[in-house]
């Protein structure tokens, strides 16, 4: 993993902009990024096709406990995977969905505020139904290994994950 335009040393940024090259390192990244989390996290995925949102997630629950990153499945189909590690990870899909709407109409803040971590992919498409502060990952293909990565996040909730990730990455 590269950690690309920023002053290493500067914990304080609200942004972190990486690439990865192939999934392992994006997997990786994921696993620091779940290993950080916390109860009511609420990640907003966004990349086309192909930029590795699902493989992101995948280690993410590595991260968070789940033993087995084979059951981590796009629930592009059925809007919604809970996984069950140290924290419950709740993965929806909201590509197939027409509206924010459709994403209330399942509850989804009983997810957001509840005990475990979710995860949004395709988050563009029903960005009004997240929390103020959330933490955004923008993934952008580069080519056919590399990934680029675009980490932010929102309010004051987020301040210590960005610090610990950028300590995690630069060890």
């Amino acid at each position: 993993m590269n950690i690309l335009r920023e002053n290493r040393d500067d914990l304080s940024s609200t942004t972190l902009h990486m690439q990865t090259r192939g999934v392992e390192e994006t997997v990786m990244l994921g696993n620091r990024i779940g290993a950080l989390l916390q109860p009511s996290d609420v990640i907003a995925l966004i990349g086309q096709l192909g930029a590795g949102k699902t493989h992101l997630v995948k280690g993410i629950a590595e991260g968070v406990g789940i033993k087995d990153r084979s059951v981590v499945t796009s629930p592009s189909y059925i809007l919604m995977n809970h996984y069950r590690g140290k924290l419950p990870i709740y993965h929806f899909d909201a590509y197939r969905l027409e509206s924010p709407e459709e994403m209330y109409d399942i509850d989804c803040m009983e997810f957001f505020w509840g005990d475990g971590v979710s995860v949004i992919e395709w988050a563009d498409k029903i960005m009004e139904c997240l929390p103020d502060e959330h933490i955004n990952i923008t993934m952008e293909t580069i080519n056919n290994t590399t990934r680029d990565i675009l980490i932010s996040y929102s309010g004051e909730r987020h301040k210590d994950f960005m610090k610990g990730l950028r300590v995690m990455l630069s060890a």
